[in-house]
């Protein structure tokens, strides 16, 4: 992907539930955790963390589902999907689940985390990998060098 190619959209599994990405993406990443996997019902989950003010549903009234309190996992009341997570407000981004974007055959993992917690066989080739998730001081160069990658 480059920036040259936003907007871009998807929605969940029906379509009632739409939305549009105006912003780059600060990661993409695979989520190994068990809650993940139970979400999913796959080994991990995949996500664009996206700037707040980048993100918006164009269509449809989503759902907090799994968790209820924060994090805010949003799904389709129809479908069930879940499509995206809204972090606690401070935090600024959004993860959006990248196998809801209309194409996500572009999309490649850049970090993973909680591969403490990974299926034995899971791997997704991502270029970094943290047992849980990184430091908090960690994540600007992150942000900066998958910035450098998609521009």
């Amino acid at each position: 992907m480059s920036l040259s190619e936003l907007p871009i959209e998807g929605g969940c599994r029906c379509g009632r539930v739409r939305f549009r990405i105006s912003a780059p993406p600060l990661l993409a990443m695979a989520c190994h955790c068990t809650g993940c996997q139970r979400m999913t019902g796959s080994a991990f989950s995949t996500s664009l963390a996206v700037p707040e003010a980048g993100f918006a549903v164009i269509a449809g009234e989503p759902v907090i589902g799994g968790l209820h309190g924060y994090p805010h996992h949003h799904h389709c009341d129809w479908c069930k999907s879940w499509v995206f997570t809204r972090l606690a407000p401070e935090m600024g981004f959004v993860n959006v689940r990248a196998t809801m974007l209309d194409d996500p055959r572009w999309f490649a993992p850049f970090i993973e985390s909680y591969t403490s917690e990974a299926l034995p066989w899971a791997r997704t080739g991502a270029r970094h990998s943290f047992a849980r998730f990184p430091e908090a001081g960690e994540y600007p160069a992150l942000i900066a060098e998958y910035r450098a990658l998609i521009a």
